[in-house]
């Protein structure tokens, strides 16, 4: 699995994007990261275990604590690839709006002609 597929593959799941979303605001141990959570610590941890292997987050050591933070770069990786079809798509948009606009002009009724 190359890094893009692993990425969307860990964003697939909604505990896993609010276990990233909880990281944006900074670093947070395991217990923290599953308060909000109505499942097993044991569980937070599988999620916790993918988005690692998939180089979304990274533990540092910190006495008994391993405080999770999250790393940008998969997530700018990601990001690029959908910006390239956002771009597409942005073009594909303005063209459509050229087309409606010379359409609406040849509906209007022309005012030189009164």
């Amino acid at each position: 699995m190359n890094q893009l597929d692993a990425t969307f593959a860990a964003l697939a799941d909604p505990t896993r994007r609010a276990i990233l979303a909880r990281l944006i605001q900074g670093e947070a141990s395991v217990m923290e990261l599953a308060e909000p959570f109505a499942m097993s610590q044991p569980s937070i941890s599988k999620h916790l275990k993918v988005l690692e292997n998939a180089g979304l987050i990274s533990r540092g050591r910190d006495a008994q604590r391993r405080p999770c933070r999250l790393e940008a770069k998969p997530l700018a990786e990601a990001n690029d690839w959908l910006e390239r079809y956002r771009k597409i798509w942005e073009g594909n948009f303005q063209r459509l709006d050229a087309l409606l606009d010379a359409m609406k002009a040849e509906r209007a009724p022309d005012s030189t002609d009164q």
